[in-house]
């Protein structure tokens, strides 16, 4: 057993791990003597009859674990251990408040469940339902989502009104191959907008 738990004053580190592998990483630094933290969540996944609920990774391919960082050889050697975030190099430590309040609103049984942050105009991929694979600009009006369809060589475009949980954010609108054109909703209001490809 390591002793990095026993340390007076260790921090908290966010230590990045493949996918879908949080709990066996999780698992094996308890068994190193580190303590950790995998906060889960119920999710819900549309399925095309039915809705289904599993218990997940509120943050996916991270494990919080405590340790002194000047001895972090054996968690980074740990299997599907990819790094520990930081600057570059450098680990920095998370505020164990912000962890504890985490913490706090599970024990309570709080509704708890990520917020991707996505904002107006973000690319986003459909992964369910009949558009599955389309590629394009995420907007909420009046409290709903939708994704633009635009008509390049027309400068037009509609609004499809989908399930938040039928899309996924995309890093960089670079990788999607897509082609930049310009909104004109009904009202006249301009915004920026992309053409949808299918992709293969």
């Amino acid at each position: 057993m390591f002793m990095d738990a026993k340390i007076d004053h260790p921090a908290w580190y966010a230590v990045h791990v493949a996918s879908r592998k949080e709990k066996g990483v999780e698992a094996v630094l308890a068994e190193k003597g580190y303590r950790c933290f995998l906060p889960m969540y119920s999710k819900r996944t549309a399925w095309s009859d039915r809705v289904k609920t599993t218990q997940v990774p509120l943050f996916c391919g991270y494990v919080f674990a405590q340790f002194d960082v000047r001895y972090r050889l054996p968690v980074l050697v740990t299997p599907n251990v990819r790094s520990i975030v930081g600057n570059g190099k450098i680990p920095v430590p998370i505020p164990e408040e912000h962890l504890e309040a985490i913490r706090i609103a599970l024990s309570h049984g709080l509704p708890v469940e990520p917020y991707d942050c996505l904002t107006e105009g973000e690319t986003v991929r459909v992964t369910k339902g009949p558009l599955a694979g389309i590629e394009g600009l995420f907007l909420r009006y009046q409290g709903r989502c939708r994704l633009v369809l635009s008509i390049e060589l027309i400068n037009r475009s509609v609004a499809v009104e989908l399930d938040r949980l039928c899309v996924e954010p995309i890093a960089s609108a670079s990788r999607s191959g897509l082609d930049k054109a310009t909104l004109n909703p009904v009202g006249g209001n301009s915004a920026s907008a992309y053409v949808f490809r299918q992709r293969t």
